[in-house]
């Protein structure tokens, strides 16, 4: 893909010497069309055809792509071969646009380098408002990419009429960088979209401004040349995710990271001659303006504040390389925050987690694997049980976040029994060889947070099948989902495992399913809590002191379901796969919900 470019630049050197000169910016305005309709198409066709169908589909097009490629060539042969086209035998652009000028690769480079450096930056900045959804990276993606469009398109018409940057270009780009902070400021209530559109839009029409024009200028139509200034602006873009990612993000709030990607172009803004002697000859009204509005960059770096300032002084915060941590509150009512979004409260819910599966077992437990820390609630009551725990979780900062939410954290982490894993949950199953009575697993909420079908699939419990003990007991949670999640995540486990059993904690607050190999026997709310070992006893009632364990059991058992009455109510859904992550990608049927509802209210007034 990346010969793609140079290779149609000199098919069109070859054909149109005269167009040749500007033919980079034209083959990068249409490619760019093209990734608008890539980022948003795919989201709507996976949940129509899951991923293979999606591929299958690139497939094709990329066939009918090739094949209109060859007929096209092949006509050109016949047509030189004709007489028809004018032969070039080697031509090359006059030197005079494409001057060699180290220059504009560097700004190339810096272009590639702070556009994808601030896209992670984006990510983080902007999931408090918008989610966790695959439809919020996308969203992201396209506002992107369709300002870049919109960019190069404006750069085509300058182009036609000779008019390119200016030192007011440079301050535009310079102010834009900046914005981000800003809509990104808790202290604003603005819409999700408008901060997305307002704080990435402008900075990215620029860039799809800048970027052809510095291309054009280094190549003049040389399509060596244009391949040079190509891999070049590829390569910044190869580094800047990996610069903030792994030696930002972890040590400065996203604030100050995006005013680092914005360094460059603050120094553009002050001296834009260094880009071009034209930005020389610029009137003294326009400098004026640029040196305004670099001012203002300025003055909106310092005066906007970070989403972690939302919270009091005294909440913690810990970045890596993979997440933003925050915990806050007091007593019972502490929180945690991961890049912004709720992850779990303290809640008799992640206790039970643990005491369910442990006291429906038919033997005495030794072992048991939590996925998902969260606030070690789930690892600290499995603990109590007096066996081995191992955790998994994925973000590093997480499990820092224990003696936060748990004075006793300490006295727990400790433990011989005790054992933390700082990977992917389902990772570490495939790479592992241990065996356990009990695996608990807590996905990240929403039930439509990206990536979390992989913790609910059919591939996913064939894993855990390997890495359960004779008679052992798999506990997946469930948040709050639609009908057809819930259908979709039962199917998958009752065709996965030959025994299951379905708890609503409540009518609204998520599930608890209970999965075997071998028969989950019934027992009484006063058999399970019998089988409590002391410390257990005490764990489960700590947070609801006037109930005994017996009446927070029955509790739990009162809301038991069948599971193909929760599969009734969606019978039409199929069992969760990695092929059809059902739980992620449900905008067309919830799309559908609204036309339904929007019907039945129009014939019912």
């Amino acid at each position: 893909m990346g010969a793609t470019i140079p290779v149609a630049m000199a098919a069109i050197a070859r054909r149109f010497k005269a167009e040749s000169s500007g033919s980079f910016s034209y083959l990068y305005f249409s490619n760019v069309l093209g990734a608008v309709g890539g980022a948003l198409l795919p989201p709507l066709l996976v949940e129509i055809f899951g991923f293979h169908g999606t591929l299958s589909v690139g497939m094709v097009l990329n066939y009918l792509l090739s094949i209109a490629a060859l007929a096209l060539s092949t006509r050109t042969l016949a047509d030189e071969t004709a007489g028809d086209v004018p032969q070039i035998a080697e031509s090359r652009p006059s030197s005079s646009p494409g001057s060699p000028d180290v220059r504009a690769l560097i700004l190339l480079f810096t272009t590639g380098l702070t556009s994808m450096g601030m896209e992670v930056v984006w990510i983080r900045q902007f999931t408090p408002y918008l989610g966790t959804m695959v439809y919020s990276f996308a969203l992201i993606l396209a506002v992107y990419l369709a300002s870049t469009f919109a960019g190069s398109c404006f750069y085509r018409q300058r182009r036609r009429r000779n008019q390119f940057e200016g030192p007011l270009t440079w301050a535009l780009l310079a102010l834009f960088a900046v914005l981000p902070v800003v809509m990104a400021d808790p202290h604003f209530n603005l819409s999700a979209l408008l901060r997305i559109v307002v704080g990435i839009g402008p900075f990215s029409g620029v860039l799809g401004f800048i970027t052809p024009l510095l291309v054009d200028r280094w190549s003049g139509g040389d399509p060596d040349r244009a391949g040079t200034a190509y891999a070049v602006n590829v390569l910044g873009c190869i580094l800047g995710p990996l610069l903030a990612g792994f030696l930002l993000l972890p040590y400065l709030t996203e604030h100050w990271v995006q005013a680092v990607f914005s360094l460059p172009w603050l120094a553009m803004a002050a001296y834009p001659e260094w880009s071009s002697a034209k930005a020389s000859e610029a009137s003294v009204g326009k400098r004026a303006l640029s040196y305004a509005l670099l001012a203002e960059a300025l003055i909106l770096v310092v005066l906007a504040r970070d989403y972690q300032e939302r919270f009091p002084a005294s909440s913690w915060v810990l970045r890596d390389n993979t997440a933003t941590v925050i915990a806050y509150g007091e007593g019972i009512q502490k929180h945690l925050l991961v890049n912004g979004v709720g992850m779990t409260g303290l809640t008799p819910i992640t206790k039970m987690m643990a005491h369910l599966p442990l006291a429906f077992l038919d033997h005495p437990p030794q072992s048991a694997l939590v996925i998902c820390f969260g606030m070690g609630t789930s690892y600290r009551s499995l603990l109590s049980w007096g066996i081995s725990v191992t955790a998994a979780e994925l973000v590093p900062s997480v499990p820092k976040m224990f003696p936060y939410f748990h004075s006793d954290a300490q006295q727990w982490l400790s433990s011989p029994r005790s054992k933390i894993v700082i990977d992917d949950g389902r990772r570490y199953l495939e790479r592992s060889s241990a065996h356990y009575d009990v695996i608990t697993v807590d996905p990240p909420p929403p039930v439509q947070a990206a990536g979390s079908s992989l913790l609910y699939t059919k591939e996913f419990y064939a894993i855990i099948q390997q890495r359960l003990a004779p008679g052992g007991i798999l506990q997946q949670w469930l948040p709050e989902g639609d009908p057809e999640v819930r259908a979709s995540v039962t199917r998958a486990l009752t065709e996965s495992f030959p025994y299951v059993r379905v708890f609503a904690y409540s009518p609204d607050w998520g599930y608890h399913f209970l999965a075997s190999n071998h028969p989950i026997p019934q027992r009484s709310p006063a058999e399970l809590a019998k089988r409590l070992p002391p410390a257990a006893g005490r764990d489960i009632v700590e947070w609801l002191p006037s109930l005994d364990a017996e009446h927070i059991f029955l509790t739990v058992l009162l809301g038991e379901r069948s599971p193909a009455d929760v599969i009734a109510a969606s019978p039409q859904t199929p069992a969760m796969q990695d092929d059809r992550p059902f739980n992620e990608y449900f905008l067309i049927r919830s799309l559908e919900r609204g036309q339904m509802l929007l019907l039945r209210t129009s014939l019912n007034p």
